[in-house]
C-alpha cells in the first residue's frame, strides 16, 4: 500500500467513525473537510492506480473503498452500475 493509499485509508475510517458517532454527538461534525481530503487524495493517485480502488473513490463508494484498501475486496457487492 503507498503512503497516498493509507492516508485515504486513514481517512475512511475517521469518515465512518464521524457518521457512527452521528446519532449522539452535539454538536455534529463537519463532514465537509474529510470530503475534500478524501477528494484531494484522490486526485494525488497516479493515473495506473488500481482501476477498482479509482472507480469507488470517484462514485463516493467510500465503504467498498475501504474494503478494497483493507484487502477485504471479496465482501464487496455489485452495485447499481454493475461494477463489483
Amino acid at each position: 500500500m503507498t503512503d497516498t493509499e493509507q492516508t485515504i485509508l486513514d481517512g475512511l475510517l475517521e469518515l465512518e467513525e464521524k457518521i457512527a458517532s452521528m446519532a449522539t454527538a452535539d454538536p455534529k461534525p463537519n463532514l465537509l473537510p474529510l470530503f475534500d481530503q478524501l477528494d484531494n487524495l484522490t486526485r494525488e493517485l497516479p493515473k495506473d492506480a488500481n482501476s477498482d480502488l479509482l472507480h469507488y473513490l470517484h462514485k463516493k463508494s467510500y465503504q467498498k473503498a475501504r474494503l478494497f484498501l483493507q484487502g477485504r475486496e471479496a465482501e464487496n457487492q455489485a452495485g447499481n452500475c454493475g461494477h463489483v
